[in-house]
């Protein structure tokens, strides 16, 4: 067995796990295929532990003080691909465009590279389900999948970036990602005639008004210096053009780069909905469900040691980010081990969640080799 993945293999299998995007808890055949390639590099020093549809590796060292743990990511989204190609997609509806399938290329060639020769510290690569819809790293967590030893003290991560060119890193201290929060707003009133509206109870005015007053939120009730967005994507009401709707339904997010500013964020629209539900006189429910969505704060010692190890590499280029808002839940990871996430540049014309997303495969063999380099000289 070579010590490294070719180019050609990487390519290889990233492609053939292209084709198999599965949703979150569901990924059966991208975690078969995943211990297929974990049993072929399997060596005595190494041991293998099956969550649900996550996967535990453990290299173990020869004198252990730390264990350095590595996650990457391995659901798909309900998308359609159209990009079109001889590995496509074969899952209808679903696709990996958010490049889970780039991370767990890398983790693969990541673990045939930190194994081969027996570290004198314990590795741990974490394959997590769910990122996208469950919070698969939160649920792992408490669910004791890292007990009996497979607990890291240090951890780390990688988000491939369309916006950023091949050999391209970025990174900050701090929040790197914001934290989200999902909302859900239900709305019960009185429907009735559309010429008696005295004798009804209009639910489209009132989740209007709902939906106008959490945009107050941001603009008064948040710090301006502080980052905060809360965004309705769907709002549901009515079943005739002469009749006024007694129900109406509204959903949407909440990000924001504190902790601290999500909860005040959740707290003031529950607020709100207690003042429509009395400005209204109807009935408002009001659903926020974070689950292990928080924001990705970079330790900073952790995070200093990668972006000195990285500027040091004379063919990489790094660059320090601003936080963006968009949601990790290796976020929750990060509030329970010190550790650090970064960009990796992929160079597409189209973004992460679209359906022509199509990253640069030369990045494959860049990160492998420059993440084994940086996670061998922790090795200490």
């Amino acid at each position: 067995m070579a010590a490294t993945y070719t180019q050609d293999e990487l390519i290889a299998l990233r492609r053939s796990l292209h084709k198999i995007p599965e949703i979150g808890l569901e990924e059966v055949k991208t975690h078969e295929f995943l211990m297929q390639m974990i049993q072929a590099n399997m060596k005595e020093f190494i041991e293998v532990k099956e969550w649900q549809t996550g996967i535990l590796v453990k290299i173990n060292g020869t004198e252990p003080t730390k264990t350095i743990g590595w996650r990457t990511d391995i659901d798909g989204l309900p998308i359609t691909e159209e990009v079109f190609s001889d590995f496509q997609s074969t899952h209808p509806g679903q696709m990996h465009a958010c490049g889970h399938d780039f991370h767990m290329t890398i983790a693969l060639g990541l673990l045939r590279a930190l194994s081969e020769t027996q570290p004198k510290n314990n590795y741990l690569l974490l394959f997590q389900p769910a990122e996208e819809n469950e919070a698969g790293g939160m649920i792992m967590y408490e669910g004791g999948a890292f007990d009996d030893g497979f607990m890291p003290d240090e951890i780390y991560a990688l988000h491939v970036s369309p916006e950023l060119p091949v050999g391209t890193i970025g990174t900050r201290v701090g929040t790197l990602f914001a934290g989200t929060c999902e909302v859900e707003v239900n709305l019960k009133g009185k429907g009735g005639h559309a010429a008696f509206p005295h004798q009804a109870n209009d639910m489209i005015i009132a989740g209007m008004e709902y939906i106008q007053q959490a945009q107050t939120v941001v603009s008064r009730s948040v710090d301006p210096i502080q980052g905060a967005v809360v965004t309705f994507g769907t709002f549901y009401a009515g079943t005739a053009r002469n009749v006024i709707a007694g129900q109406a339904q509204a959903a949407g997010t909440i990000r924001t780069l504190t902790q601290e500013m999500n909860e005040l964020t959740q707290r003031r629209m529950q607020e709100i909905g207690v003042g429509i539900a009395a400005s209204f006189q109807c009935e408002v429910e009001v659903i926020l469900d974070q689950k292990g969505y928080l924001p990705v704060v970079n330790h900073q010692k952790e995070t200093e040691h990668f972006i000195d190890f990285m500027e040091a590499q004379a063919d990489v280029e790094l660059k320090i980010m601003q936080p963006a808002m968009t949601g990790e839940d290796f976020g929750y990871l990060l509030d329970k081990i010190p550790g650090t996430m970064f960009w990796l540049g992929v160079d597409s014309e189209f973004g992460l969640h679209h359906p022509k997303f199509q990253p640069q495969e030369s990045a494959l063999s860049f990160a492998v080799d420059r993440v084994s380099r940086f996670l061998k000289s922790l090795d200490k």
